[in-house]
């Protein structure tokens, strides 16, 4: 795997039961791969802000890939096998990234792990997550293995509920948090993001957040 990871693959650092976080993971050649893949992806399926089902439009820009893709709208928070905005299938998850992601769960403690579905987030300085659950897969003994590119971030995790002290873990490019087990349906959310300049990926944050959704 020394093509796909740096050499510091097996270091992870227990956030929370069931939660990792793998510091550095992805080197610097693998960075400049996925930010092609990412060009190439936003090509056919474009980033879009998608709606609420209050009405809201969402700060963060998203795209999806694989069998399946997370939308969101006035219906409700879904998964789809089209995209709603062409009409076509959403473009395959590109095998590097189905690769990374599954060694990475693999290092955090949950083995044959293969995603169907890779939800692409574009996060512009302000841009944020509130706090939410992901819940709208149909397995949740699958773990979620989510990859950080560009600007830092601070990442935070509550618990079963919505409320109480946050653990806050701040995530920086190439770092990977993988979470199953008890935090599979913890709250989680992201900060605002401040503003910078990544060398790569320029002034935003960009999050692949891979899941068994189908």
């Amino acid at each position: 795997m020394k093509d796909l990871f740096s050499g510091n693959v097996e270091t992870k650092i227990a956030v929370c039961p069931g939660m990792w976080l793998l510091p550095g993971w992805i080197d610097a050649v693998t960075l400049e791969q996925i930010h092609a893949d990412i060009n190439t992806l936003s090509e056919v399926a474009p980033f879009r802000h998608m709606q609420t089902p209050g009405g809201h439009s969402m700060s963060v820009a998203m795209t999806n890939c694989g069998s399946a893709g997370w939308v969101t709208d006035r219906s409700g928070y879904r998964y789809t096998t089209a995209d709603p905005l062409t009409g076509s299938a959403w473009p395959d998850i590109p095998a590097r990234w189905q690769s990374l992601a599954t060694h990475a769960a693999k290092v955090a403690g949950y083995a044959d792990y293969v995603s169907d579905a890779c939800l692409v987030n574009r996060y512009a300085p302000g841009a944020s997550m509130g706090s939410h659950q992901d819940k709208n897969e149909q397995d949740y003994t699958q773990p979620i293995v989510s990859v950080s590119l560009g600007l830092p971030a601070r990442f935070f995790v509550q618990g079963p509920e919505r409320k109480g002290k946050s653990i806050p873990v701040d995530i920086s490019s190439g770092d990977v948090i993988v979470w199953g087990g008890e935090s599979r349906l913890w709250f989680h959310g992201v900060r605002p993001l401040k503003e910078g300049a990544d060398p790569l990926f320029g002034a935003y944050r960009y999050n692949l957040t891979f899941r068994v959704a189908l």
